[in-house]
């Protein structure tokens, strides 16, 4: 029997018949070509990329087994994904699959969460695949005695590519794969994803040039309906900080009518408190009620993750730890509290339904307030248009890339022009020039002008034959420590007296606890008795209350595509059943002031008893607005001198000038211009403050904050921030040139400034038309932002009984 034959017969066993894409994938894999396999959720692209070295492998004749038990011999297959849960499940996946075809492979994984037998296997040179991270990729790269594992290497699958692609994790995948093209020049990387609107700029990050790319779509995107469930009454005049509890009932009610539900929040606070708020009123056995996040211990997560796989578990609460790939195919439903804030993201989520080939993908929406409703609406006319968003590849993140020179420098060293070369392989490095790469090595090497006198900031040193080595033993455990490019927040890792570990929480919250105060964690009620070497030791307690903790980084903001589509929605739908529903709230924003659509920029301006209140609806997302916010206020304030209170949201911004504004549509049209963009931005948001803050994650990334030693206490959060305040201040006065310096700037105008977004949503915003109203009251629109804007001036507590007692009367005085 052919290999092809014993493959469809194994798909036939199962009730399969494979693909047109992936015979497709298998066919371009055994000519030798790479590519990007891009199909919807649940489609089988694991299948089509690991097909290829199935059928390559039961093509060869069987090894003969001599008396040696075990030998080394080379790995096959890498597998790259970007979560530890989907490694998991992909390890077995490969497993599973490798053995019922008569293949009797080694396949383990090498994560945070690996066993110890696992990472031995990694490093012993006994495996057939490997699954990893890119993290724990670039750690296997910084032992010398990893490239001879990796050089009859054969395939590389990149899953997930669209969710590295955007972020300087994908750069650091980026460069491990180039240095593994040159240990292993046959291999043939293969790309795979499911959510992406630009697909070249995908293909160009992950494959090396001059490689004829293979793109592999499936011929239908798989199905996918979107419901909402509904409210039993609209709240009128909403604002943030409500979590959708209000439908816990139905939501109750919808997770009972099926087997198994993954619900899924958009933070891991939410999390926590769905998982509370369930678990109070839960019909059956309360293990069958679980909790899936990113901070809970590993054993905590495979736990859920096992339960999942098994059947044995009605309901996991969980957020992104679990919307990619992960393969579950118990799972019947998927619940999204609170907006989706992309369509890629919910589309990913939907997928983890029904996740078998030929299914219809389905997601229940539960909205946290009203406006969500009109998010819902334009994500389902995003998703029949095919609109997802595109992810931006970095370009030179110079800090990442003094990271690999260290990386490379302890596996063994390398010659810096052969590195140059290599390096300017990738996607992200193809502009990097000469004299750039001279200043990375001038870093890594004495830390510039301004450092060089300091020995830990000397990690790597050029030998008398040219190849640059690390040789300190102290430099070498650090840097391995801290490998990777995801920013931590000073985490405290949260354990039982007498027990295990329950995962970690951030030190800002812990900080602020004392010994008998309680909090929720890992859906347990816990009391907090000491706080010893940044370990937060407690006891489980059976009953009472207590606050959930909060990470940063937990507004996410909506897509600029979905805000704009938002924006259409609002104005032109009124069949869907979720803007039938909110159609009371949309009458009473139409009959104080005007509905807002793609053609017009609607201002508000609102006097109340706290002052002047300006209000602008461009619809471009949170991080937008928060830039043309500080643009206008600079603008204003130039003209004449002022004062302004500022807040943003997804929909618009609103600035409280502390002296009133005379504003016209001929005035905000000449306010609102591209021209001078840079030069007011840079002096109304203040860039310094902004490049000091993104100085910090850069520092880390680069290794000039490296992490404590094992058996030292560890520096707490406000000692990493003195610290990378110090090192910045320092470089500013004597090294003001100094590469990470510059990188600081740029990537605070590129991320959290957002230039090319406002740019863009200023040209659109000079051939728009301009409304000013100036409503009587506070509209529902307005409302949002005005409830944000307060939270800055009051305790949360009075915060929330002034913005509640404000929403009560304006819903009395419109007729609710």
């Amino acid at each position: 029997m052919t290999p092809l034959a014993r493959l469809r017969d194994w798909f036939a066993a199962r009730g399969w018949t494979p693909l047109p894409f992936q015979r497709q994938a298998w066919r371009h894999y055994l000519a030798g070509e790479s590519g990007l396999i891009h199909t919807p959720t649940g489609s089988g692209k694991t299948l089509a990329a690991f097909g290829g070295p199935l059928l390559e492998a039961l093509a060869e004749p069987p090894v003969p087994t001599g008396r040696k038990r075990n030998p080394p011999r080379p790995l096959r297959v890498l597998w790259i994904t970007p979560l530890r849960a989907l490694a998991s499940d992909t390890t077995r996946a490969l497993t599973d699959t490798a053995l019922a075809l008569g293949l009797p492979w080694t396949v383990a994984q090498r994560t945070g969460d690996a066993s110890a037998r696992d990472k031995r296997l990694a490093r012993g040179g006994k495996l057939d695949v490997l699954v990893t991270t890119p993290e724990s990729l670039s750690l296997l790269l910084s032992y010398p005695d990893t490239a001879p594992m990796f050089a009859a290497l054969r395939c590389i699958v990149v899953d997930e590519w669209h969710e590295l692609m955007g972020s300087k994790r994908g750069v650091q995948t980026q460069l491990a794969l180039a240095r593994l093209r040159r240990w292993s020049p046959q291999v043939r990387p293969w790309g795979l994803s499911a959510t992406l609107g630009n697909l070249d700029d995908a293909r160009r990050a992950l494959l090396p040039p001059g490689v004829p790319p293979q793109v592999l779509s499936a011929a239908r995107p798989r199905p996918m309906t979107l419901e909402t469930l509904l409210p039993p009454d609209i709240v009128r005049f909403p604002w943030s900080g409500h979590l959708g509890l209000s439908q816990l009932a139905g939501v109750m009610a919808r997770v009972m009518a099926v087997r198994t539900t993954l619900l899924f929040t958009n933070t891991r606070a939410h999390a926590e408190l769905w998982h509370q708020a369930l678990a109070a009123v839960w019909p059956e056995d309360a293990g069958t009620l679980a909790l899936h996040h990113g901070s809970l211990d590993p054993a905590v997560r495979q736990q859920a993750e096992a339960g999942l796989r098994e059947a044995t578990l009605r309901c996991v609460v969980a957020t992104s730890s679990l919307d990619l790939g992960v393969d579950f195919p118990s799972v019947d439903q998927v619940i999204q509290i609170g907006s989706p804030k992309g369509v890629a993201r919910l589309l990913q989520r939907a997928g983890r339904a029904r996740h078998r080939p030929g299914e219809t993908g389905h997601v229940l929406c539960v909205s946290t307030h009203a406006l969500e409703l009109a998010e819902y609406a334009a994500t389902r006319t995003a998703i029949a248009d095919g609109a997802v968003e595109v992810r931006h590849p970095p370009r030179l993140p110079l800090d990442v890339l003094a990271q690999h020179c260290v990386t490379i420098a302890l596996g063994g060293g390398f010659v810096a022009e052969a590195l140059f070369d290599e390096v300017r392989t990738t996607g992200a490095f193809a502009a990097l020039d000469a004299a750039t790469w001279q200043r990375v090595l001038d870093f890594v090497v004495r830390g510039g002008d301004a450092l060089e006198h300091y020995p830990e900031y000397r990690r790597v040193v050029r030998d008398d034959d040219g190849v640059y080595r690390v040789h300190d033993r102290t430099v070498a455990l650090r840097h391995r420590l801290a490998i990777g490019t995801i920013a931590s927040d000073g985490n405290v890792a949260v354990k039982f007296l007498r027990g295990g570990g329950l995962g970690a929480v951030e030190e800002a919250f812990v900080g602020r606890l004392r010994p008998g105060d309680r909090f929720r964690f890992a859906g347990r009620l816990l009391e907090l008795v000491r706080l010893q070497d940044m370990t937060a030791y407690v006891r489980l307690v059976k009953q009472g209350d207590g606050v959930v903790p909060r990470w940063m980084g937990g507004r996410m903001p909506l897509s600029t595509r979905l805000a704009g589509q938002v924006c259409a929605t609002l104005a032109n739908d009124r069949t869907s059943p979720e803007m039938r529903a909110l159609q009371p709230l949309l009458d009473v924003q139409a009959r104080l002031s005007r509905m807002p659509s793609p053609d017009l920029l609607l201002v508000e301006t609102v006097r109340r008893r706290d002052g002047q209140h300006v209000f602008v609806f461009p619809f471009a997302g949170r991080r937008t607005h928060e830039g043309l916010a500080a643009l206008l206020a600079w603008r204003l304030g130039r003209r004449a001198p002022n004062t302004f209170a500022m807040s943003a949201n997804d929909l618009g911004f609103m600035l409280s000038p502390q002296r009133p504004l005379a504003l016209d549509a001929d005035t905000l049209r000449d306010l609102l211009t591209p021209d001078g963009l840079l030069d007011d931005l840079t002096q109304g948001a203040n860039l310094g403050e902004l490049a000091r803050r993104q100085f910090r994650g850069i520092a880390r990334v680069a290794g000039l904050l490296p992490p404590s030693l094992p058996g030292r206490a560890p520096r707490s959060l406000r000692q990493l921030q003195a610290s990378s305040g110090l090192l910045f201040d320092v470089l500013a006065q004597h090294d003001p040139g100094h590469l990470l310096l510059a990188l600081a700037r740029r990537e605070a105008l590129e991320d959290d400034l957002q230039v090319a977004g406002i740019e863009e949503a200023l040209r659109r915003l000079q051939v728009q038309a301009i409304a000013v109203e100036q409503p009587e009251s506070l509209t529902p629109l307005a409302f949002p932002l005005w409830a944000d804007g307060m939270r800055g001036h009051l305790s949360t507590e009075d915060w929330q009984v002034r913005v509640r007692r404000a929403a009560e009367q304006l819903e009395r005085r419109h007729g609710r």
